[in-house]
């Protein structure tokens, strides 16, 4: 899969860009689910919406596109892994909140889940934290464990190391073992010795444990086959030969990871698990998968997760379909992906990157059954592999499990050296390269302020600042070097990089966004993941008289940096930041072991050393050491900025193009090579494929055998905890009128706070504002402090602090729970520190830039004009739930359509009236700040929490005692009807909705979310996805409201997939599941409601659950109900569907093609809105 942000895991990033299994758990239920929640976004960086529902396990990912945004939020250009998950199921776990411009990876498409934030990492130290990681600087003091338990770690029940007795039989070779002080992990470092096979063993105290294969697969052409064979080798395999095992596991598995991910040179199948059985499962399942894929004996694999001919009747027209086909359309449908695509080939002409290892729609349908066959036995070989295992189980175990693969082949010597990416040659002179991305023929103009009924424009009327076409993009991008840094350049220049781009007080990044000559930062800065690290950097919605002016404005400022240096106290801050995630180690529901597998890769899959990467005590000591002597900082950063940027003729600046005839032209040359292919065809060979199409969809459509099915390894209801995860809490009124909640928690000396204000005073016309008033709040100065002192007062003293709205409805209520949240961290030492910064925010901040001001107008607008193409399935459900809810209205004037109609306008209000709109802002302030009915929400041991009371009790007794009034009307709901959002793409994201509680008089039960899992894993999974070829088809059930939402992604139909949707309630109502089936459907629910959690996030979860008065009681029912689910509750389930079926509204994001044949098959059947 695809995607794009800058920061991702806290920069510990995997080629680019960390790319997350998206999965959006069934229920988005806090009573149930317990997801990893709300990340600590940056000092910089305001959600534009986060909903209850969006941070409990099943958000549409994207939603956030511009939320948690790091400060550089950029497009990343070139390492671009795929996540598999994206086209995988709905209950795949390991969800990062991966803000809005990221690089292709494992970032925001279809599943939900994406919105399970990350808790706990910082996007300052973003820029730098893997650069540390893997460069050796050390901090944390404590072993991998000690945080995620919430109890001080204990020494493994189990030895560090594998015996020498045991790996000498086994056939391994133990070639180093060095103990790893910064995680209290012992390393070793195995060699297979018949196949060459390298094992990375680490045995640390913690319960979540990881493995992963990955194999060098560097592509020598653009039709996507490591990207096919991704998808395929997981469809499969000599032991386990049933369809799908990966939905089989996704079903019944307590997984905290399961996922796969392609990027430009290798491909990586992780696995992770509290449980060990079920990791050992999941080992087992995935180590057969790789090695002995049935994909590669069998064709019909190949045509349905790559491409193949499709035709029904002979008189019919012939498409291409296929997964990864459908996938790869939607990708180059998207401008960001189009143009990060583009920088990678320009920097790279001449070695395997200036290909796309993902595919290329126009270049997929060439690849071969025989060429993807070789591939597979070329380099899915154990000489061409490296494995990985950590955690607390037994490291003699990892042996025996492997050997029993590895032994099974001799060893390849052509497979390490055929899978070697060769450099790219620095070149000696500048150059440029344009192209093209698909536009609308309105891409030039922005949108009206206001509605209509039936056929609306939204993008027909100007703004102020459209007079003239700002829709061009532009970066400048390096090479920097014809090698691999050295740890200690990654370290130096990942300072760099933070100093010049990573907050927004960042110069270079302040000054791009100051100029006005664009809306939004793209490129991703120093990039050091693939075998050659690049440096990009550049704006979006430029004018096209504008593009040379960036890259003059670009040269200039390195210029004066170079010359002039950096400020002490932006250096302080960035170290103090880097420090802090360090010691924290905190990478929310992403595994800590697959976060470590992920920066040693980046060494160890070119040759280098595993354990390096992981050490981080020493060069971060020498890098201080130096920046601290007279004129150290300029001594440090002037020659790199030199020698890497200014001095450095590998530069080509990349500019690319709205084209409003390019989409059509695509499409027309696909039709084209369709109808030349028919052309060839005599009527009998029409017959033939007829035939073969018949044979593929019965094969998609026939359920595995159930003998088939026992095979795939799946838990018992006695692995099963009965009670849900209990976190300690203590409840105190404050004097105030606010409540305080305490969680005594092991955090590892960090205090984590979370302020929640009540935010449904706001009256309706100033929903849309909140977003933009808390990015207000941490990207404007107060009357002593500009923005700059602020952000960077904010890195010294803390690890970080976001301001966000949180919105959700409440079971049993229309009226909505709506909260502004305040969140922070520090250490104990400095807890003073955080609180008094959290009221200077929340206080002090004069909320009167105005030009500040709209530069957030044009970064939220470019942000949501981006998901559009990429998370269409988010504005589709955010759209249905705005008519159903107060809450859904108010995240959909967040961050939905209204908010973008929100933004064109308000860009010309920021110049005709910003009186108007500062005094807006204030009134939020008013509306929301009081310390009466404030929650304060506090994450620490026993000893940092009291250490805190008296600044907790300063705080509050700062606040007004009362909240002013503001004048202004209720929230509402929007009207209900079909609706379609008309943008240029290739595929389209359809969306189906309605109340159950409402429309079928539903009362909540646990069996509804086995009932969700079910429909979504088995039925949508098989008819959407894989007869349907999109790349994913899921559903939700909101349990707060009651609404239930069918949503697909990257979906090449439209009526076919609402017909799909409505064929679930006949499939629910005649399924009959044997007892091994329905048992994994209620162990892989039960794993979806208890998502791993570190201490910050567990805190926060209990936060949410209070607020929305869900009890323990509560938790443990609805745990109970799904236990005892049975047939007949399943059954049941369909009659409360069948009102989706009667009753629900659809809304999608299309083509304007697919739209006008929906509506001319179904006259009237969908009002129409042009967006983009």
């Amino acid at each position: 899969m695809t995607g794009a942000a800058r920061a991702i895991l806290a920069r510990f990033r995997p080629s680019l860009a960390l790319l997350a299994s998206r999965t959006p758990p069934t229920s988005r239920d806090l009573s149930v689910a317990s997801a990893s929640v709300s990340p600590y976004l940056s000092v910089s960086a305001a959600s534009p919406y986060s909903s209850l529902r969006m941070l409990t396990s099943a958000v549409m990912s994207g939603a956030l596109s511009t939320a948690a945004a790091p400060s550089a939020a950029a497009v990343a250009p070139t390492a671009v892994p795929r996540a598999h998950s994206a086209a995988r199921g709905e209950s795949l776990k390991g969800v990062i909140q991966i803000p809005s411009a990221a690089p292709r990876g494992l970032r925001g498409e279809p599943w939900r889940g994406l919105r399970r934030l990350t808790g706990g990492t910082v996007a300052p130290s973003a820029v730098l934290a893997r650069k540390l990681v893997a460069s050796g600087a050390r901090v944390p003091r404590v072993s991998c464990s000690a945080a995620s338990s919430g109890s001080v770690a204990a020494a493994p029940a189990v030895p560090l190391a594998a015996s020498d007795e045991v790996a000498e039989r086994l056939g391994f070779e133990a070639e180093r073992r060095e103990h790893v002080a910064e995680y209290n992990a012992e390393a070793t470092v195995y060699r297979h010795r018949r196949t060459g096979a390298q094992i990375m063993s680490l045995s640390c105290a913690d319960e979540n444990k990881v493995f992963g294969i990955t194999f060098r697969t560097p592509p020598k052409d653009s039709t996507g086959i490591p990207h096919i064979l991704e998808h395929s080798v997981l469809c499969g395999s000599r032991k386990y030969p049933v369809k799908e095992p990966f939905v089989e596991l996704a079903k019944g598995s307590l997984n905290t990871f399961l996922n796969a991910f392609t990027y430009p040179d290798r491909t990586c199948y992780p696995v992770a698990s509290t449980n060990l059985q079920d990791f050992y499962n999941l080992v087992d399942v995935y180590l057969d998968a790789v090695f002995f894929p049935n994909c590669v004996r069998d064709e019909r694999t190949f045509q349905q997760e790559g491409w193949h001919y499709e035709l029904d009747d002979p008189k019919d027209d012939i498409t291409f379909k296929g997964v990864v086909f459908n996938e790869m359309k939607g990708v180059y449908s998207q401008p960001d992906s189009v143009f990060m695509r583009a920088v990678q080939q320009a920097l790279f002409p001449d070695n395997e990157y200036a290909v796309d290892s993902g595919g290329d729609p126009k270049v997929i349908p060439q690849l071969s059954f025989q060429q993807f066959q070789a591939f597979h036995a070329n380099f899915y070989h154990p000489s061409n592999a490296r494995i990985w295992f950590y955690g607390d189980d037994d490291p003699n175990k990892r042996l025996e499990m492997i050997a029993e693969y590895l032994d099974k082949f001799d060893a390849n010597p052509e497979a390490p050296k055929e899978s070697q990416v060769s450099p790219q040659p620095l070149l000696s002179k500048p150059w440029r390269v344009v192209d093209t991305y698909p536009s609308s023929a309105d891409a030039a103009s922005d949108s009206s302020d206001s509605e209509g009924e039936e056929q609306e424009d939204a993008a027909s009327s100007s703004s102020s600042a459209a007079a003239v076409p700002r829709r061009h993009m532009t970066a400048v991008n390096w090479l920097l070097s014809e090698s691999p840094l050295s740890l200690e350049q990654e370290l130096t220049l990942g300072f760099l990089d933070h100093l010049l781009l990573g907050t927004p007080a960042a110069p270079l990044r302040k000054r791009l966004l100051e100029s006005g000559l664009g809306e939004a930062i793209v490129g991703g800065g120093l990039q050091d993941e693939l075998r050659q690290p690049v440096f990009s950097i550049g704006l979006k919605g430029v004018a096209a008289a504008d593009v040379p002016k960036v890259e003059l404005l670009v040269t200039e400022v390195l210029e004066e940096l170079e010359r002039d240096g950096f400020t002490e106290p932006a250096v302080e801050a960035a170290v103090n930041t880097v420090e802090f995630a360090l010691r924290e180690n905190n990478t929310g529901s992403f595994p800590r072991g697959l976060s470590l597998m992920l920066r040693a890769m980046g060494k160890w899959i070119y040759g280098g050393d595993p354990i390096q990467p992981l050490r981080f005590e020493g060069p971060l000591a020498e890098f201080k050491e130096k920046i601290r002597q007279p004129g150290g900082i300029k001594a440090v950063f002037s020659p790199l900025i030199r020698s890497y940027l200014l001095d450095n003729q590998h530069r080509v600046t990349v500019e690319m193009q709205p084209d409003p005839t390019k989409a059509d032209a695509d499409e027309e040359a696909e039709r084209a090579v369709l109808e030349a292919f028919r052309q060839k065809l005599a009527d009998s060979d029409l017959e033939k494929l007829v035939e073969a199409t018949r044979e593929l969809k019965e094969r998609q459509e026939t359920p595995d055998p159930p003998e088939a099915l026992r095979c795939v390894p799946s838990l018992q209801l006695e692995d099963i905890p009965k009670q849900p995860v209990q976190v300690p809490i203590a409840v105190e009124r404050d004097a105030s009128g606010a409540t305080i909640l305490r969680h005594e928690l092991f955090t590892n000396d960090v205090l984590y706070l979370d302020l929640a204000l009540d935010m449904r005073h706001v009256p309706a016309h100033l929903v849309p504002l909140v977003s933009l008033f808390c990015q207000s709040l941490l990207e404007m100065g107060t009357k002593d402090m500009d923005f700059v002192d602020l952000n960077q007062l904010i890195g010294r003293k803390t690890g970080g602090i976001s301001v966000f709205p949180l919105t959700s409805s409440k079971r049993g209520t229309k009226d909505p729970v709506s909260y502004l949240v305040a969140r922070g961290k520090a250490t104990s030492a400095q807890a003073a520190d955080l609180l008094n910064l959290v009221r200077v925010v929340l206080c002090e901040v004069e909320l009167t830039d105005q030009q500040r001001f709209k530069q957030f107008v044009a970064q939220r607008k470019q942000g949501m004009e981006s998901r559009f193409l990429g998370s269409g399935h988010s504005i589709a459900a955010s759209r249905l739930d705005a008519m159903d809810s107060a809450a859904g209205w108010a995240n959909e004037q967040m961050g939905g359509f209204s908010y973008l109609q929100y933004l064109r306008a308000l860009e010309r209000r920021v110049d005709e009236d910003w009186p108007g709109v500062a005094a807006s802002l204030e009134q939020i302030r008013q509306a929301v700040l009081t310390a009466d009915g404030a929650v304060v929400n506090l994450t620490a041991d026993a000893a940092t929490l009291d250490k805190a009371d008296v600044a907790v009790k300063e705080l509050l007794a700062s606040l007004p005692a009362h909240r002013a009034q503001v004048a202004g009307s209720s929230w509402s709901t929007l009207p209900v009807k079909n609706e379609a959002f008309l943008v240029p793409t290739q595929v389209n994201y359809v969306g189906k909705a309605v109340n159950l509680y409402d429309a079928a008089g539903y009362s909540l039960s646990g069996s509804a979310y086995v009932a969700s899992k079910l429909v979504g894993m088995s039925w949508l999974w098989d008819r959407v996805r894989v007869s349907g070829g999109a790349y994913g088809g899921f559903c939700d059930f909101d349990s707060h409201s009651g609404v239930f939402t069918f949503l697909s992604y990257r979906d090449p139909n439209l009526l076919q997939t609402l017909d799909n949707y409505d064929g679930s309630v006949e499939f629910l109502r005649q399924l009959q599941l044997d007892e091994d089936a329905r048992t994994k459907a209620i162990i892989g629910t039960i794993g979806d409601t208890d998502a791993y959690q570190l201490p910050d996030a567990k805190g926060y979860s209990s936060m949410v659950r209070y607020l929305l008065d869900v009890s323990e009681e509560d938790r443990q029912k609805r745990r109970e109900e799904i236990l005892t689910t049975t047939n007949k509750e399943l059954n049941e389930f369909a009659d409360y569907l069948q009102a989706v079926k009667e009753k629900g509204t659809v809304v999608v994001v299309a083509s304007p093609g697919d739209v006008e044949a929906a509506n001319k098959e179904k006259p009237g059947f969908l009002s129409t809105i042009n967006v983009l």
